[in-house]
């Protein structure tokens, strides 16, 4: 098949502008990591502060490869030599959940107890709100469009078929949950709470709009939704912990 010139011209104009504001939410993210750092003071030594930060990106980059693969685990099997498209892509929950995973890892073998996750709860929030704006710019080549719907801010991503812009619904769902968070303090929470509340929202927003996004669906979920489910039953007793503990809280103020 031969392309035009002018759709091949578009198509590179989408996925610059997918780069550029992937690379401003990385950057963004990692300069409001550093103002966090500052803000909230660094318990930890320098070493053993970027030896936790390397484990999480790297957690994060074998993550997102890993849940992409899954998503259509038919195509990977068939597709598994062709380097292109395991490269391809990545998803959010798997680096969620795999930086997660190696930074307790690490955390373990080097004995350390504290909870740092706090610190990336609104670097995340930040980037990730960034970052799908240049998701809803790269239209259908980014993989992350939604079905078709005839709502009337539904948008064409370049397929002639007017969607759900659900990259843009994200962005504004971390720009609400990046500020929700940041009333999340002590004394009435602990240190580590802001981090798991973050996970809890993000996984129950994904488990609810991946259904105005097509895939491939096992027992009417798919295999990020179902990662999803999975990671909610990790984390139940957190929210029941949380819950009870802001309803206590409330309720002793009522007394008082």
């Amino acid at each position: 098949m031969t392309w035009p010139l002018s759709e091949i011209m578009l198509n590179s104009s989408m996925l610059l502008w997918h780069l550029v504001l992937e690379s401003l939410g990385y950057f963004v993210a990692f300069r409001l990591y550093l103002r966090e750092r500052r803000r909230c003071g660094d318990f930890l030594g320098s070493e053993t502060r970027w030896t936790i930060v390397a484990a999480a990106m790297i957690g994060a980059a074998a993550g997102s490869k890993v849940l992409y693969w899954l998503e259509d685990p038919v195509r990977t099997v068939h597709q598994w030599n062709d380097l292109a498209y395991l490269m391809a892509g990545k998803t959010i929950i798997g680096a969620l959940l795999g930086g997660t995973i190696a930074v307790e890892v690490t955390k373990a073998r080097l004995g350390i107890q504290e909870r740092t996750g706090d610190l990336f709860v609104i670097p995340l929030a930040a980037g990730i709100a960034i970052g799908r704006v240049g998701c809803f710019l790269a239209g259908t080549q980014d993989g992350t469009y939604g079905i078709a719907t005839s709502l009337p801010w539904a948008v064409n991503v370049g397929d002639g078929v007017r969607r759900h812009p659900v990259q843009l619904y994200e962005s504004v769902a971390m720009l609400g949950l990046l500020f929700a968070l940041r009333l999340v303090q002590p004394p009435r929470f602990e240190r580590g709470d802001r981090f798991r509340l973050f996970l809890l929202a993000y996984f129950g927003w994904r488990l609810l709009i991946d259904f105005l996004k097509p895939g491939v669906r096992f027992a009417g979920l798919t295999s990020l939704q179902w990662v999803c489910v999975a990671a909610l039953l990790w984390y139940a007793n957190d929210l029941r912990r949380l819950l009870f503990a802001h309803c206590g809280a409330r309720e002793a103020l009522a007394d008082g």
